[in-house]
């Protein structure tokens, strides 16, 4: 597995794969550097991260392989219709799985999800509208949503 890293106005992102894609993007507490040869994959990762905190990429467009259960899969498939500057709760996931009753299995897939910011995990929130759990911590989840809401034209009022 290789590995290159961004510092984002968040903190540092680890972002690891190899050729086939990307299979894990998370925060770490200092420089992780990069490893020998990084493949093309990684290197547009991060530049496609960097434009998403500058607020010029909206959408990503890289290869991504996570890995995980079936449902983990389907939970972070799920997520990534989830559109810039847009939340949803865990029980709207489990209804886009036809599954109501998985809320709380979508909830621990969602904290699972290696592949943070890309996979939008941190648009997911508590159906009463309260930001609930973040593995990248819930100070930088309420950053990611105002980044977003700011960057979203036409959007009226504030998410906090």
């Amino acid at each position: 597995m290789k590995f290159t890293s961004l510092h984002s106005p968040i903190g540092y992102l680890k972002i690891e794969g190899d050729a086939s894609g990307v299979s894990a993007v998370s925060f770490v507490e200092s420089d992780p550097g990069q490893s020998e040869e990084v493949p093309q994959e990684l290197v547009e990762c991060a530049l496609q991260l960097q434009q998403y905190f500058e607020g010029n990429r909206k959408t990503f467009d890289v290869k991504l392989r996570p890995k995980g259960t079936d449902f983990q899969v389907s939970v972070w498939n799920a997520l990534l219709g989830i559109p810039f500057g847009v939340t949803r709760s865990y029980k709207d996931v489990a209804l886009a799985l036809k599954n109501e009753g998985a809320i709380r299995a979508v909830g621990a897939a969602n904290g699972q999800n290696p592949v943070g910011i890309i996979i939008p995990c941190h648009r997911v929130i508590g159906s009463n509208g309260d930001l609930t759990g973040y593995a990248g911590e819930l100070w930088r989840k309420k950053w990611l949503l105002q980044h977003e809401q700011a960057h979203t034209y036409g959007q009226q009022g504030s998410l906090f």
